[in-house]
């Protein structure tokens, strides 16, 4: 007698569950930032991977967040954000680019730039809808553009001697009929270009003739070195009615934990945002915010002396890398510098950078990771390795040191 147990019985077996998610995220993974962190953790590498600081912000804004957590602002904010700090992002974009959102209704505050980017993706995008973006891209955009169902049309930032330039002819090709939004990051991450007025007036021009918005992600704004300056695309002639501005507390003041972010711009446009932000995460942050606020109006003389430290962090690190025989492409703003391996006999940069804590107790990123697999970008940054330079002196000659290992 069978008890249902033997082999070759027919008691039924459950079939494995099916793939989870839905099928246009399987591709996307823990990001190349969580791969790094941990690889740098379990090896006792220095960290140049991920762009976060390892120093606090100011201490005016960081005793102003205590005395707000202290005074009761523990509680939900209002949708929008706390009237201070909205009013003080229209005050800073007048002061520093002569915009003036009003506070009401053009300037919506986000759990981050990254909420801010979603949140407008979401909110402006039919499914199948096109969105241009740059590349090598942050590498949140793809998988944004992929959950608001629409189609990434990537442009490359091709490597030059001194460092990235727009395509142009291929930012052509781009736009189409079913073009939505362009996507822009400038200051970009991860290349450290400030794009010229003169590759914005192209961006402007292409996009006004395909009634597209543009999203700009300015979070790296404050962080532009000499010689270079940032200029937002909404300042351009006829892009002010159909652009949204992204930025947020964290690169500028070294505060990357707090995520608060926000974005401005036409009344209806943010609309658009703030009816799909209030169903992501409602409100955060509540007494970071006004002590945010009081930040954005510190003297001029704070955010010059924030770039002019981080540019001596930048060659600094810049001339180790140089003389452990990279190749370096100086960058004109943000966290970041672009070195490439080949003159040491490197050519994949993902397998250096799984090799680099065995090699010289150092991790970094590789570029290619910031872009889609075989496009042209991919291709022209094949080899090449992203470092961080956001970090304490210490730190910096600390990997500067060891990178001398790969001369031996």
């Amino acid at each position: 007698m069978s008890t249902g147990l033997d082999r070759g019985a027919s008691t039924p077996v459950a079939a494995p569950p099916g793939p989870a998610g839905v099928r246009r995220m399987r591709r996307f993974g823990p990001t190349v930032f969580a791969e790094m962190s941990a690889l740098a953790q379990r090896t006792g590498a220095v960290n140049l991977g991920q762009g976060f600081p390892d120093t606090d912000g100011p201490g005016s804004l960081l005793e102003d967040a205590v005395a707000a957590l202290r005074s009761g602002a523990n509680q939900y904010p209002p949708g929008l954000g706390v009237p201070e700090l909205r009013e003080a992002v229209s005050r800073h974009q007048e002061r520093w680019y002569g915009l003036r959102p009003d506070p009401d209704t053009e300037v919506l505050v986000t759990a981050g730039a990254s909420e801010a980017t979603a949140a407008a993706l979401l909110g402006l995008c039919e499914a199948g809808d096109e969105v241009v973006v740059l590349e090598p891209a942050y590498d949140a955009y793809p998988a944004l553009i992929a959950l608001a169902g629409a189609v990434q049309r990537s442009v490359p930032l091709l490597p030059t001697a001194d460092g990235f330039a727009l395509d142009r002819a291929a930012l052509e090709a781009a736009f189409s009929d079913r073009t939505r939004l362009v996507l822009l990051n400038t200051p970009h991450n991860p290349t450290g270009t400030v794009l010229s007025d003169d590759e914005l007036t192209l961006v402007a021009r292409l996009a006004a003739r395909h009634d597209a918005v543009v999203v700009t992600d300015e979070v790296y704004e404050h962080l532009v070195f000499t010689g270079h300056r940032h200029r937002p695309i909404a300042t351009l002639p006829g892009m002010a009615e159909r652009t949204l501005t992204v930025s947020s507390a964290g690169k500028t003041f070294s505060v990357t934990g707090w995520k608060v972010g926000w974005v401005s711009g036409p009344a209806p446009l943010v609309a658009a945002v703030r009816a799909v932000k209030q169903f992501l995460t409602y409100v955060n942050g509540a007494p970071f915010q006004p002590a945010v606020a009081k930040a954005l109006d510190l003297p001029g003389a704070f955010f010059t002396e924030q770039a002019g430290d981080l540019q001596r962090r930048r060659d600094l690190l810049s001339e180790g890398l140089r003389s452990a025989g990279f190749g370096v492409r100086t960058p004109a703003g943000t966290y970041f510098v672009v070195a490439d391996p080949a003159p040491l006999g490197f050519d994949d940069g993902t397998e250096l950078c799984r090799r680099l804590p065995e090699l010289a107790g150092v991790v970094g990123v590789p570029v290619s990771a910031f872009c889609e697999p075989g496009g042209a970008a991919a291709g022209a940054s094949a080899a090449l390795v992203r470092f961080t330079f956001c970090k304490s002196d210490a730190v910096l000659l600390e990997a500067c040191d060891r990178l001398q290992a790969l001369r031996r």
